[in-house]
């Protein structure tokens, strides 16, 4: 991690191990066993006057929209925090096939945000309530009760970025619970600490002269000795400084982002965002886990994505069944930008006829 996280990341270790003793922390296996959640995988009974909602547990409610007919498929967006308001134009030809479902993950978008403030300064006390919250269990479980909602044995997943990285470990706890995953660009996240991660390839793909500006952002964003003292309003809004500079990263690799990639101002997650960060601490490895999937799985790559394309042939060399398609001329959003190509390698990876 860059040097100057260092300190603000501190406090982040340190909290980690304290959750670890608390079995709050996620480790493979956690969500199978139900272990740190605050409510069953069985989800509550649906309220059928809000059609446009998934209630996943009797205080949290998923918004929700589809799009297609036929077998359903999930789909799983990134940032974390970035939802959806728009299906993605690289599914849009397959909806006579699929019907495909976008929700927006626990803590953004039109979904439960359960928290505002933190009225406590007990550190621990805080992160507890994150996690269990907003945290990587909480919304890998959000999956698996999506799941029986939608009454499927086995379910088709879409996830993108941080949503690729959270449907492979989503596959890692539920193996017997998926039948085909597409991976699009997901996010390099399988091992910390890494060499060089997402925040300095946008570094470097930045102007010297905007740089000491970037590294001003990020010692707000990982401002974490200090979190407890934010809002949800407060991060929204720093999260948002995020996709501002990746998005001139990405413009400066010759490619402009699609204009529905990212979300609207009241959209993006706040507090959930650093939950994840909190969750998954900063040493870890998932990769051996992958192994255990035994479904195929496609990892599509954009050629143009900042992140490079050895991030995504790990991905699919780590699982049994794994291949990967990388799109010419393609951002981190195939799906948007090359979107005929995009589905025409998903339909040849789910076996359908793509004219």
């Amino acid at each position: 991690m860059h040097r100057i996280l260092s300190l603000g990341l501190f406090l982040c270790v340190l909290t980690v191990f304290l959750l670890a003793a608390n079995g709050s922390f996620y480790k493979p296996g956690n969500i199978r066993a139900e272990k740190g959640l605050r409510a069953s995988l069985d989800p509550p009974p649906q309220d059928a006057q809000e059609a446009n909602f998934w209630k996943v547990e009797e205080d949290i409610r998923l918004y929700r929209f589809s799009y297609g007919e036929g077998r359903p498929v999930l789909v799983i967006h990134g940032g974390p925090g970035f939802p959806p308001s728009e299906p993605w134009p690289g599914l849009r030809a397959l909806e006579q096939n699929f019907k495909f479902y976008y929700y927006h993950q626990r803590g953004c978008g039109k979904s439960s945000k359960p928290i505002d403030t933190f009225e406590s300064q007990n550190y621990l006390q805080n992160m507890v309530k994150l996690d269990k919250l907003l945290g990587f269990s909480a919304q890998l479980a959000d999956i698996e009760r999506i799941r029986r909602i939608l009454m499927q044995e086995k379910l088709l997943i879409v996830g993108h970025s941080w949503g690729g990285f959270m449907a492979a470990l989503y596959a890692v706890e539920f193996p017997g619970h998926i039948d085909k995953l597409i991976l699009v660009d997901p996010a390099s996240m399988l091992k910390m600490p890494v060499e060089e991660g997402l925040f300095e390839l946008i570094k470097a793909l930045l102007p010297e002269q905007q740089h000491a500006e970037y590294d001003a952002f990020l010692g707000q964003y990982f401002d974490y000795g200090n979190i407890f003292k934010k809002s949800e309003k407060d991060l929204m809004q720093i999260n948002l400084g995020f996709a501002r500079f990746f998005g001139e990263a990405t413009k400066n690799l010759g490619i402009k982002i699609p204009g529905p990639a990212l979300a609207d101002t009241d959209m993006v997650g706040g507090w959930m965002v650093h939950a994840q960060y909190f969750s998954l601490g900063m040493k870890f490895d998932y990769r051996p886990e992958l192994k255990n999937v035994k479904a195929p799985v496609l990892v599509i790559h954009g050629e143009k994505d900042l992140m490079p394309v050895s991030a995504s042939r790990e991905y699919a060399e780590l699982f049994s069944l794994g291949s990967l398609k990388v799109i010419p001329k393609a951002s981190h959003f195939p799906q948007m930008d090359q979107p005929r190509e995009f589905a025409r390698v998903c339909a040849d990876f789910f076996g359908i006829y793509f004219p």
